[in-house]
């Protein structure tokens, strides 16, 4: 029976390591607050230090040998009965999740939780089926490759959503036979310190799964650490690039970056117009635009850009009836992250307007005195080199442009530094599949945008990442190729 007792009422407010909840050997702690409304939720979250980091690199490497050697469906067995509980827990889980994220429980929440269990599942099947290769011996010599763990392994999570990528980072680290120390974001701490009954409950030994809180100082321990030999990370391209920095200087470790994202979503006239708009508000309204693929310029062919338009308003204007307070069952948007994320999204839309960046066609404005509700906005007629055409959001702003032919827009969607997702709307599957070959993008929907599966890699292209998430590419990522020849001549 579990133990999990936590809620809003009792937070979990100790590090994971070594399968028992430890105070922080440091004295500096982190504040949260509710976005909802700004009250401070707590001012004495662990903060680890570069002790609280050693502690736990050195439990995960004395757990390393028998946790590698455990059989196969044995770390499935785990894995499964993690995403049980995953799922039993998940209202408290998310609950955990929304007290400082603002996430409804309907229209995020949930899916959320479905996520990370589902990967987990996924990535446990494979614990029995992630086969090696080997070649022929004519040659005289039998070659044999192994996929081997590479041993402490760290997931360094984003806030957005910090259970669902839970099943993303320490599913197919686990899965591998690696040990894995997860670093959840400062401004959503909780769910991840609350895993520790589930942990072991599933069976993961002592060392197995750790969790250590902090800010981008417990991250740089973690990934200039001369132990640690994976480091798997979302967030934003600045973070990222001082990650792969850090992991070159210190021991070479292997990196996987999940950057940021400008998506393009190409509208041609010959579309689904009702099913382009849907996707593309979904896009870019979906978690109050709070995510790293979200369609956030959309480029439509001049034959039904009026259309488009029209509709792509109404939509926005019936998501923005739907903003409010994340508790409520009814909400479908919350609000921005904090402070800093509705600051962010502010700037961009007031410095658009004093440049005259583009037209203002919809929202822009705050929703509300207290928390940091924003409506969801749609820039048109945007000037090609202005902020919010060329710089990610991360809040619910989309800037439209038209387009009259296939070469012009494809050198408008190629023209930036980020290509994590893209999306084509077309009834002509010709057509369909050339922008999607020509698309500079890690990821692309053909009549849907924004979307990712758990079977297929996800990741960019560019600076929008190094490295793939999910399917095999993900146990791929968390292994190292061993090559063992045989002679068979004597």
């Amino acid at each position: 029976m579990s133990s999990f007792n936590f809620s809003k009422d009792n937070l979990p407010k100790q590090l994971v390591i070594n399968n028992e909840h430890v105070d922080s050997k440091g004295k500096k702690k982190l504040s949260v607050s509710n976005p909802k409304n700004g009250e401070l939720i707590a001012d004495d979250v662990p903060l680890a230090n570069e002790q609280d980091v050693d502690d736990a690199v050195a439990a995960a490497e004395k757990a390393f040998p028998a946790w590698k050697a455990t059989p196969p469906n044995k770390r499935r067995d785990c894995l499964n009965k993690f995403a049980d509980l995953i799922e039993k827990y998940g209202k408290e889980l998310g609950e955990l999740t929304r007290i400082t994220l603002g996430a409804p429980w309907g229209s995020f929440g949930a899916f959320e939780i479905s996520l990370c269990a589902e990967t987990l599942r996924y990535n446990a099947g494979w614990c029995d089926k992630f086969a090696g290769e080997a070649y022929p011996q004519e040659d005289g010599f039998m070659k044999i490759v192994r996929h081997e763990p590479l041993g402490v392994t760290v997931g360094i999570i984003p806030w957005n959503a910090p259970i669902g990528n839970v099943g993303l980072k320490a599913g197919p680290a686990l899965a591998t036979g690696n040990c894995f120390i997860l670093k959840p974001s400062e401004k959503t701490p909780f769910a991840g310190l609350a895993l520790l009954p589930l942990i072991k409950e599933a069976g993961f030994p002592p060392g197995v799964f750790q969790v250590l809180t902090g800010d981008g100082s417990t991250g740089a321990l973690l990934a200039s650490h001369m132990r640690v030999r994976k480091v798997s990370f979302t967030g934003s391209i600045p973070t990222g690039k001082k990650i792969q920095e850090m992991a070159a200087k210190s021991n070479l470790k292997r990196v996987t970056l999940e950057l940021g994202g400008k998506s393009p979503a190409v509208v041609f006239d010959d579309c689904n117009l009702d099913n382009a708009v849907t996707w593309c508000v979904n896009a870019i309204t979906g978690h109050s635009g709070q995510v790293c693929f979200a369609a956030s310029r959309v480029y439509v062919q001049e034959g039904i850009y009026d259309k488009f338009v029209e509709k792509y308003k109404e939509m926005f204007a019936e998501r923005t009836k739907a903003v409010g307070d994340p508790d409520e069952e009814g909400t479908i948007l919350g609000p921005l992250a904090d402070q800093a994320q509705f600051d962010r999204v502010s700037g961009f839309i007031n410095r658009a307007q004093d440049e005259k960046a583009g037209n203002l066609a919809i929202g822009g404005s705050r929703i509300g005195e207290k928390g940091y509700f924003i409506e969801p906005t749609i820039f048109t007629d945007v000037k090609a080199d202005s902020e919010i055409h060329t710089q990610e959001i991360f809040g619910p702003v989309s800037v439209v442009r038209t387009f009259k032919t296939e070469e012009e827009v494809m050198k408008m969607s190629n023209d930036t530094e980020f290509g994590l997702m893209a999306g084509v709307f077309t009834q002509d599957i010709n057509k369909a599949m050339r922008i999607a070959s020509d698309f500079d993008s890690g990821m692309v929907g053909i009549n849907c945008i924004s979307l990712m599966m758990t079977q297929a890699p996800f990741g960019g292209s560019k600076q929008s990442g190094v490295g793939r998430e999910s399917g095999i590419y993900a146990l791929r990522a968390f292994t190292d190729p061993k090559t063992i020849m045989i002679n068979m001549t004597y």
